[in-house]
């Protein structure tokens, strides 16, 4: 598995901004009122990014081996050297991609609804969905940056793997 790149991450963003902005503007001109954004989505964006976060504090030290902690040591191993199992990397790891690729592209999202919604902003309809768009994405980039660090803390040295 390669490590996370931000050229598709700026891709994913980027095709999230055309669907957000192609949505706005199909409900106003089909529907002819402005398309309205539930806070509790960005709510639920906010939850996945913290616990997305508090997991990568949670596992620095298990993913480092910080011999300053005691802790569960594998078996055979130092006591003192508390490690994460190497599934438990590798789908800690999994999760930090999909969570990094899933941030980006609602971020994208968020973001062309909330570049749609500037003409609108004087109505109460426009501003309320204009502060949830702005809410998910600021939750996105959390999630995005907090994937993005837990999944390097996974990584394992050239030297380590032999």
């Amino acid at each position: 598995m390669k490590p996370t790149r931000w050229v598709p991450l700026t891709i994913l963003l980027a095709v999230g901004l055309a669907i957000g902005w192609i949505a706005v503007d199909m409900v106003e001109r089909f529907a002819g009122r402005v398309l309205v954004v539930p806070s509790l989505a960005a709510l639920g964006l906010w939850i996945l990014a913290l616990g997305i976060l508090i997991w990568a504090l949670v596992s620095r030290s298990a993913l480092a081996g910080d011999r300053r902690r005691p802790g569960a040591a594998l078996p055979g191993t130092d006591p003192g050297l508390r490690r994460m199992p190497p599934l438990v990397a590798a789908r800690t790891a999994a999760l930090a991609l999909a969570a990094s690729r899933t941030g980006a592209l609602i971020g994208g999202v968020y973001l062309g609804i909330a570049l749609a919604l500037t003409p609108v902003l004087g109505t109460s309809n426009g501003s309320a969905s204009f502060g949830a768009s702005v809410a998910g994405l600021l939750a996105c980039a959390v999630l995005v940056g907090a994937a993005v660090w837990l999944e390097s803390m996974c990584r394992i040295d050239e030297d380590e793997s032999q």
